[in-house]
């Protein structure tokens, strides 16, 4: 498997030589503090992952084997490898040879002393019935515990964990959705933010001695793509929101987090010590094709922002120059090679579900311009639009309206000044320009080549820390494609920054909805996951929920579970029934 199809044979970069030197002198004493993961299966290979912690400096041998058995009596294949400060101790090795479609079991040994062990399956070939995935992104340490991630290694049936980036989290100790990491005992390491190489690497370490994150990447396979925080928050080709010329040269700084990126992740690049270009396809047989983009660093233009369109005499929004902006055909999420890519491997995948692999929102999320720019809360928009419609019912004598309609308009109709009327008449625009609603000519090229070769398409995204379900649809009105948005694993969502309190969310969530005309479902303030199953019939969505993160005991929120579906041939959502 390459970045540009499965089957090219690569060597990637990160990927220990074997060692021939079978001297045992001086050897260093090591151990696995770090666990064991797999990723990027092929239909014969798989990457393989470890860490050693020396007891002292110098260099490593470590050896590797892999069985068809959990006893390794059954060993198909195996052999050494040397590793040192230079990759971190890091140990990432490509078994190839391997049979498709097969559960593989394999460690890692340094000297006396043992991995444990890992699971790991090749990609099938040909006819299959069924593939399921758990979709995972936005794991902020000092957030919470990983629940989710130990919610998720409990499945036993997963073809693949695809992760959507967010892996890591950048910020100093004590700065984002940290109040109660001191008492958790998740404070981060190092103290300060991240800017070096050693910074990049020490968060990884830390992040990866989490023993339900080991306990998951040992289970099942990952499929991953960064998104913005394995650099810097809303990181794009050429800087990121958080970074400043003063904390030094943005390119050296996202060279640092990239290495760290390949060296603590079981990932191919697609060419030899190439840190920048990760997508690359997955083929599940003749059922799912699973293309990975990268939509934050490798073609993104700098995000607009909204206050660049706002009139500081008077307040309103620009929306004419706005508007010009955000369609301005030349503006890119991926960049063009990335964008032709995606458009010639759609052209030539045969598979019955066409699934992209991304970070951002692609579903079209017009908010009112008056909430989306926070001129007015959700609720506030809401009071003064029914205020608004039951004035101008009594205004026309609508024999409809209610004593408590009338009511209410007579306590509250004083609200209605000429400033709100203006709020309430500007039209709806993007709530997130961080998103594809930011990028919208380029949605339409590939909404407009999918729905060309009648594909059926599936979109996946994280980032948002929130669950959400839409139908894609493009200019025309026309529905072209699905998308679902998994949660968080425990970075805060709307919850957190509206200050919506949780008697509050459902009624939230459910003016949203009605806000919002291809918005099929929405979770503004659980912790979960989402997983796919997929048939040849349909694809089943489902929404898993933890009741909390704040204490490792946990049981899963049944309540707000939630599960939708979608028909071959069918781009829209239903509730499962």
């Amino acid at each position: 498997m390459s970045a540009k199809g499965v089957g090219a044979a690569v060597v990637s970069y990160g990927l220990m030589g074997c060692s021939s030197d079978d001297d045992d002198e001086n050897v260093i004493a090591a151990e696995f503090l770090h666990g064991v993961a797999s990723g990027d299966p092929s239909h014969d290979a798989i990457i393989l992952w470890s860490r050693v912690s020396p007891l002292s400096a110098g260099d490593i041998k470590v050896s590797w084997e892999v069985a068809t058995d959990s006893s390794f009596s059954q060993v198909v294949t195996n052999g050494e490898m040397v590793t040192n400060s230079d990759r971190d101790y890091t140990v990432k090795i490509d078994a190839t040879g391997l049979e498709a479609g097969t559960q593989y079991f394999y460690r890692f040994k340094a000297g006396s002393n043992m991995s444990p062990p890992g699971m790991a399956k090749t990609l099938p070939q040909g006819a299959l019935a069924q593939a399921k995935f758990a979709v995972l992104s936005c794991a902020n340490f000092p957030a919470g515990y990983f629940n989710v991630y130990e919610m998720a290694s409990r499945m036993d049936d997963l073809d693949a964990v695809i992760h959507l980036g967010d892996y890591i989290y950048e910020y100093a100790r004590g700065e984002y959705a940290s109040e109660r990491a001191a008492e958790l005992g998740r404070e981060v390491l190092p103290e300060g933010e991240l800017f070096s190489l050693a910074d990049y690497r020490t968060r990884y370490g830390q992040y990866r001695s989490d023993l339900s994150l080991q306990k998951l990447h040992a289970q099942t396979a990952f499929i991953t793509v960064w998104d913005d925080h394995e650099v810097a928050n809303d990181s794009w080709r050429e800087g990121a929101e958080n970074h400043n010329d003063n904390e030094g040269d943005f390119d050296a700084r996202k060279e640092g987090a990239l290495q760290a990126y390949f060296e603590w992740l079981p990932i191919r690049p697609w060419r030899e010590g190439n840190h920048e270009e990760i997508y690359r396809s997955f083929q599940f047989g003749d059922l799912v094709d699973l293309h990975m983009l990268d939509t934050r660093l490798l073609g993104r233009d700098k995000p607009l922002e909204y206050p660049d369109y706002m009139d500081p005499a008077t307040g309103g929004l620009d929306s004419a120059r706005f508007m010009a902006d955000v369609t301005d055909t030349n503006r890119t999420m991926l960049g063009q090679e990335q964008q032709t890519w995606l458009q010639s491997t759609l052209l030539t995948s045969t598979a019955k579900w066409q699934v992209l692999g991304q970070q951002v929102l692609m579903g079209q999320m017009m908010l009112p311009a008056a909430i989306a720019t926070q001129q007015l809360s959700i609720p506030e928009f809401g009071q003064l639009a029914a205020l608004a419609g039951f004035a101008a019912r009594a205004q026309a004598g609508d024999p409809t309206l209610t004593a408590d309609e009338l009511k209410y308009l007579q306590s509250y109709g004083d609200k209605l000044t000429p400033e709100a009327m203006a709020l309430l008449q500007l039209p709806s625009i993007p709530y997130n320009l961080d998103a594809w609603d930011g990028y919208a000519y380029e949605r339409e090229v590939i909404l407009a080549t999918a729905k060309s070769l009648a594909k059926n398409l599936v979109v996946i995204a994280g980032d948002t820390h929130n669950a959400w379900a839409n139908e894609l649809k493009d200019a025309a009105g026309d529905v072209v494609g699905v998308e679902f948005a998994t949660s968080s694993v425990s970075s805060p969502g709307l919850e957190y920054y509206l200050g919506i309190e949780a008697k509050d969310i459902p009624a939230t969530e459910e003016a949203i909805l009605g806000l919002v005309d291809s918005l099929k479902y929405a979770n503004l303030m659980n912790r979960g996951m989402l997983t796919l199953t997929f048939t040849h019939d349909e694809v089943r969505s489902d929404w898993r929920y933890v009741d909390t993160i704040m204490t490792r005991g946990f049981v899963e929120d049944i309540a707000r579970n939630h599960s939708l579906v979608t028909k071959a041939g069918t781009p829209s959502l239903e509730e499962l029934t």
